[in-house]
């Protein structure tokens, strides 16, 4: 790609900023928390059809999916999981072919009144944009979409396959990255732009979610002594938990990748239900915990310890020992992916690529980094024999009060991800 190439690229970018400022406030707006994201995926379905995408839109069919690996439990049914691809299909076949995903879901705001504006009343502010999910992730997905306008503004074209994808579930199973492989979506590279700041994430811890359910021995409270308290039963097991986490935690034990990490994988009880009433003590609780988990390390024997860690913690304690815990695992069963170990060909060229397109951008290198959280990039690298390469904006505050994206970051990874695509891909004329 020459020079006078590159920069056409990068001034159609400027050119379109406004548009794409106007497209990720609308997109903002939409309340897309699981099992509302229809009114943001209309959105998405009407930008591909406009580009003249191929658009593909279908609910997800747990059946389909659940024999497959990476497959996460699910609690109740798909009936509004709906996930989006548009389709770009070249002539020439020339080129390397591309998935750009993006996941359209987002997590619960929390009360209004702790925010300084409404969540999904998107505003801009001191050159960053605030809302829930501004910054994970529908600023990358906007910057998908808006990377290839810069191509099209230009009068080019990929010239190979690009699949967009907008897919739900990413916050909670993965299970819509998944439902796109058991769709046949398939290339030699995957592009997600996940807000770590203009950084490649080169390995993503998984993660492991379960439920701990708990039953006591009603009675009135001024007996209090004859019954047994099930929310105060779940004091020990979280304890017992921690020191598992601490256990985990220890140096000798850690991945490769964070060998650096003070703290890679963290517990969190982000959960917790329980009682009927003030004056009585409470019969049932449950908690819920998400737990990390190294790249490599086995899921099954996680699941098994942690089951061992609280039934010991059961047997301590004088009513729980003969009343055990029920153990859930619902939710994410994420193993975790570490792009570094793929030592492949494809995986090294595709690195180089988008190195290049961040030097070009930011005269500076391509800084690699381990994260502490997982996104949609297993089911690439792990399950499709696809290096995924997580490169997107910096945002700030996200899964918190006042999420905010950085929106010259937005133009930068814009920017970085129409050269990526032009070199990856190739161009061709429309």
């Amino acid at each position: 790609m020459s020079e006078t190439d590159k920069t056409a690229i990068l001034h159609a970018v400027d050119a379109l900023f406004d548009k794409q400022l106007a497209f990720l406030a609308e997109l903002t707006s939409h309340a897309s928390t699981r099992g509302h994201e229809q009114g943001a995926q209309d959105l998405m379905a009407l930008a591909f059809e406009e580009r003249g995408l191929a658009v593909d839109r279908w609910q997800i069919d747990v059946e389909d999916i659940r024999d497959m690996p990476g497959f996460s439990p699910v609690a109740g049914n798909y009936e509004d999981a709906v996930n989006i691809v548009g389709s770009h299909r070249s002539r020439t076949g020339k080129g390397r072919s591309l998935i750009l995903n993006g996941h359209v879901d987002v997590v619960p705001e929390g009360p209004h009144d702790m925010w300084d504006t409404p969540p999904y009343a998107p505003r801009i502010d001191g050159g960053w944009m605030y809302g829930r999910g501004a910054g994970d992730m529908k600023a990358g997905l906007a910057s998908n979409l808006f990377a290839l306008d810069a191509l099209r503004e230009c009068g080019v074209a990929p010239a190979a396959d690009v699949f967009v994808q907008s897919v739900v579930e990413e916050e909670c199973t993965g299970n819509g990255a998944l439902a796109c492989l058991q769709r046949g979506y398939r290339a030699d590279a995957a592009l997600l732009p996940e807000p770590f700041a203009e950084n490649l994430v080169t390995a993503q811890v998984g993660v492991l979610w379960f439920q701990v359910h708990l039953k006591g021995l009603p009675t009135h409270v001024a007996y209090a002594g004859s019954g047994a308290n099930a929310i105060e039963a779940a004091i020990p097991l979280v304890a017992a938990l921690r020191e598992m986490e601490e256990r985990w935690n220890a140096a000798e034990g850690r991945h490769p990748d964070y060998a650096h990490v003070d703290h890679p994988l963290n517990l969190n009880v982000g959960k917790i239900a329980g009682g009927d009433w003030t004056s009585s003590v409470p019969a049932w609780c449950v908690f819920d915990v998400r737990m990390g988990l190294y790249p490599g390390q086995d899921m099954a024997a996680a699941k098994s310890e942690i089951a061992e860690v609280l039934r010991e913690a059961a047997q301590r304690n004088n009513f729980l020992r003969n009343n055990m815990p029920e153990i859930t695992f619902v939710g994410f069963q994420a193993e975790g992916y570490a792009l570094s170990e793929d030592t492949g060909t494809t995986a090294r060229q595709a690195i180089s690529t988008l190195a290049d397109a961040h030097r070009s951008i930011n005269q500076s290198e391509l800084d690699q980094i381990a994260i502490t959280a997982t996104t949609d990039a297993r089911f690439f690298g792990l399950y499709a024999d696809t290096p995924a390469l997580v490169y997107g904006p910096r945002a700030e505050a996200i899964h918190g009060f006042n999420e905010r994206v950085d929106l010259e970051s937005v133009r930068r990874v814009t920017q970085a991800t129409a050269l990526f695509i032009a070199d990856w891909c190739g161009l061709e004329d429309l």
